[in-house]
């Protein structure tokens, strides 16, 4: 394959995943999407690779691991900032549980959250470019907790283009 395919490729891979992040079914917000952002859970997340796992402490006291989609670990590999339009990242958390079999390992135990950053400069223009999703039991939670995103990104890590997470290479 020439690279010029390869890269067309890339860039159709990217479109496609990036409208399952945005919900788009013929231009209408998906029935899970995210309100204020309209951001869905996107089709074969799982898959994803692993960027960083992470420990939430108390309150939370949550396992958490970072996925993200080719785009997304390509500009991590690359050092690219700002991430380019299509980066989606997904954040898987579960309550952070003791081994039963052995005491100083710990293990997932229920699942508490997922939530997903969708990079489109245009579309979130007002919030740094990124559309915020975040659901309990894969159904979005309320609007309120939405409107705390950008807020919290924004204060914290304005300079790593809104984005806690470090590769784990």
């Amino acid at each position: 394959m020439r690279p010029s395919h390869l890269l067309l490729s890339g860039v159709t891979l990217a479109s496609v995943a990036m409208a399952a992040a945005l919900g788009a079914e013929s231009g209408a917000i998906a029935k899970n999407a995210s309100p204020i952002y309209g951001v869905t859970i996107p089709e074969g997340y799982r898959q994803w690779e692993l960027i960083a796992p992470a420990l939430e402490a108390e309150p939370l006291n949550e396992l958490r691991a970072v996925l993200g989609n080719a785009v997304a670990i390509e500009a991590y590999r690359g050092a690219t900032l700002p991430f380019p339009d299509g980066t989606i990242l997904a954040k898987l958390a579960w309550k952070h549980v003791q081994s039963p079999e052995f005491e100083p390992a710990s293990v997932p135990g229920a699942a508490t959250t997922v939530q997903i950053m969708v990079k489109d400069s245009v579309k979130y223009a007002e919030t740094g470019g990124w559309g915020f999703g975040r659901f309990v039991g894969g159904k979005p939670v309320d609007e309120a907790q939405h409107q705390t995103c950008f807020a919290c990104h924004e204060a914290r890590v304005k300079g790593h283009d809104f984005v806690f997470t470090r590769f784990a290479p």
